[in-house]
């Protein structure tokens, strides 16, 4: 017996092949109930869209990535590349929904590597200033959307990852916890996340009255040289009773910089971080941290990315605040 066909399935809904084509593409909008009724007759008789049609028709591969510049000693370890691969598990859902596949690209050195992956169009997480992965895409005339703003380019749709308002959350927390001198270690890449952070933390030491101690830890140098930093940043201001540290490998850092030093956490030294993954949660002891809501955020951007290979230029979506996790890092 021969495959149904679109003009089967057509027939057997009492609709245009045209409708079948837009309810399987998502592409225009077709009525949700006609819709429901013309994939559970596919189902039924075992209907399956032709992609490679359906690209030589539309022009496009039904493959969109996501991609990172957080280098390997940041995103690797323990986290097992945990902030990345967990906006990765929802986006994939999302594209599915939208039938798109979803391709992974993690930090690469090779320019070249992409040449081989044809795709629609792909979402960056957390690009830097004059990120060359940014480049990547624009030379190649893939649109792109962020996770995070891409400092100094307001072309790029993005939903905000309210780093401004997490650091002011996350600093007066460890103010109210009782910490008098809160320090705070971010990256030399200027991440919109590390800007953002930092311009809080000037604010938040000036309202106090308190100079603001700041040091930058190269992503390169991963936990080592963040352990190394915080070392003499610790020497330094043997007054330091809070650090906020939103790379959770640095905060891993951080920690083993406290216990060389005999600085216990949290009696001596209050510690908080950012994202809420192993790092944070396995550490000794665990540290204070955030929901950021990724798997809504990935939904996001997933939507957004559509929305631009389709034309539409809106506003960035309204994202969700970031929520505070508490514990005994934090002395809570």
């Amino acid at each position: 017996m021969s495959k149904p066909t679109i003009s089967d399935l057509a027939r057997l809904a009492g609709v245009s092949k045209t409708t079948v084509s837009h309810a399987f593409s998502g592409r225009r909008h077709v009525d949700p109930e006609t819709c429901r009724k013309i994939k559970e007759l596919a189902r039924e008789v075992g209907y399956r869209p032709n992609r490679s049609a359906q690209s030589l028709r539309t022009g496009r591969t039904g493959m969109i990535a996501l991609a990172s510049s957080m280098p390997f000693s940041i995103a690797a370890g323990p986290s097992r590349l945990g902030f990345f691969m967990e906006i990765a598990a929802t986006a994939a859902v999302a594209s599915l929904t939208r039938n798109q596949a979803l391709c992974l690209i993690p930090p690469m050195e090779a320019d070249g590597a992409l040449d081989a992956i044809a795709m629609d169009g792909a979402i960056l997480v957390e690009p830097y200033a004059n990120d060359p992965m940014v480049d990547r895409f624009f030379n190649s005339g893939i649109p792109v959307v962020s996770i995070g703003r891409v400092p100094g380019r307001d072309d790029i749709p993005f939903v905000d990852l309210h780093s401004y308002a997490t650091a002011l959350m996350v600093l007066n927390h460890l103010r109210d916890a009782g910490a008098a001198k809160v320090g705070l270690m971010t990256g030399t890449q200027r991440r919109n996340s590390y800007l953002e952070t930092e311009a809080a933390h000037s604010a938040f030491c000036e309202n106090l009255g308190i100079p603001q101690i700041l040091v930058r830890v190269d992503e390169a140098g991963g936990e080592h040289e963040a352990e190394q930093c915080c070392t003499a940043l610790l020497r330094d201001h043997p007054d330091l009773d809070a650090l906020y540290v939103p790379v959770d490998a640095f905060a891993s850092g951080a920690t083993k910089a406290a216990k060389s030093l005999h600085r216990n956490v949290p009696e001596t030294l209050r510690l908080a971080t950012r994202y809420d993954g192993s790092r944070a949660k396995l550490a000794d002891p665990p540290l204070t941290a955030v929901d950021l809501h990724l798997d809504a955020l990935a939904k996001l951007a997933v939507d957004l990315l559509i929305q631009t290979i389709d034309g539409q230029k809106g506003e960035s979506p309204s994202s969700p605040m970031p929520r505070l996790v508490p514990r005994q890092s934090s002395g809570t």
